[in-house]
């Protein structure tokens, strides 16, 4: 017998396999990946041949995940911000979706418009006085609230900072799906969280970078019991690698919970690159939140997450027979209404390991 949970899962698989032949010819499509602020932006709408209906393009809130604006539309090559005027003039700092409708039919990926902002910068600070320290054992803050509490302690008149807003990045939202030695593990991106973390990994990805690679970090859980984390994403396979380059953290909305997917670092956090790691409960790394940036959620494979977390390990949590990330690969996001939901937290069958570590590199 199903429960709810698998019986709401069987149905929107359900949904989106009727679904699927209509939005394989149906899409929004940009033509180039960057649009200086004051550009025309135009992209394609792509329809069914013989589709004679109303035509929709309404813009989604994450957070929400209301739609906020909407605007009528034609099949073909249109401009998005003609259609939809405020993007130049609200000059938003968060991602929003925009999402193709058919007759009031979600129907095809989104995609993603993310603002291109001054980042909001990490830094290691003394935390009684909010001086940038040297010391790798300091507090990580961002920007943002160290001017607060700057401004609390009477050292600054002001919070504020200054963001420049100058354009977006827009493509056609992506899932990835992780194909390990010991089954499929099907990523949702999110980057409405972490925009620029999400697109790093997309590009190592779609460049095939994960290819071959196993994992070489396993800690099934914490000295207290609690599930933490399975760590992949060095081509050397020594836990020291990466891609050659180092981005900075990232101040990610996404909490850790069984299933997400966060970046490895070192003590310093700007330097994330290629290694991340796959939460195993949300009691075992709820403290990462905010010191590490996460930046997709796990929709299917958990029984592949709980296999790969109880392989044996010997010395530095190293597996004894390493499982293989044999291939990342991306495919079209469903349409938003469609989407399956995450992974929940759930009880953890494997043996517990007893080390206090972080997902460091």
């Amino acid at each position: 017998m199903h429960t709810t949970a698998q019986s709401l899962r069987i149905f929107v698989v359900l949904a989106a396999l009727l679904a699927a032949v209509q939005s394989s010819q149906a899409q929004l499509a940009p033509e180039r990946l960057y649009y200086g602020v004051g550009q025309r932006v135009p992209i394609k709408i792509q329809v069914p041949d013989g589709f004679a209906g109303e035509i929709t393009i309404r813009l989604y809130d994450p957070a929400t995940k209301e739609w906020t604006h909407e605007a009528p539309a034609a099949a073909g090559r249109v401009d998005l911000t003609s259609l939809l005027p405020h993007l130049w003039e609200s000059k938003p700092h968060t991602v929003s979706y925009a999402q193709l409708e058919l007759d009031g039919i979600p129907t095809g990926a989104p995609l993603v418009l993310q603002p291109l902002v001054t980042p909001n910068r990490a830094v290691i600070v003394d935390a009684a006085t909010m001086d940038i320290s040297e010391d790798p054992r300091g507090q990580v803050i961002f920007e943002d609230d160290r001017l607060i509490s700057l401004k609390a302690l009477g050292k600054i008149e002001t919070d504020f900072r200054e963001i420049e807003f100058s354009g977006f990045r827009i493509y056609v939202d992506q899932e990835v799906v992780m194909k390990t030695s010991m089954g499929d593990i099907i990523y949702r991106m999110r980057p409405d969280a972490a925009p620029n973390t999400a697109f790093n990994f997309l590009h190592l990805t779609e460049g095939g970078f994960y290819t071959n690679i196993i994992f070489h970090r396993i800690v099934a859980a914490r000295a207290d019991g609690t599930p933490f984390v399975i760590q992949v994403g060095d081509l050397s396979g020594s836990g020291s690698g990466g891609p050659g380059y180092m981005i900075d953290l990232e101040d990610s909305s996404l909490p850790h919970d069984f299933g997400v997917l966060s970046m490895a670092r070192d003590s310093d956090p700007d330097t994330n690159g290629s290694q991340v790691f796959v939460a195993l409960s949300k009691e075992g790394t709820s403290f990462l939140d905010g010191r590490y940036t996460a930046f997709a959620e796990a929709v299917g494979g958990a029984s592949i997450i709980q296999e790969i977390a109880a392989v044996p390990v010997g010395n530095e949590d190293r597996p004894l027979d390493p499982p293989m990330l044999q291939s990342c690969t991306t495919r079209d996001a469903p349409p938003i209404q469609e989407r399956l939901p995450a992974l929940s937290t759930i009880e953890q069958q494997v043996p517990v390991q007893t080390t206090p570590g972080e997902p460091d590199r």
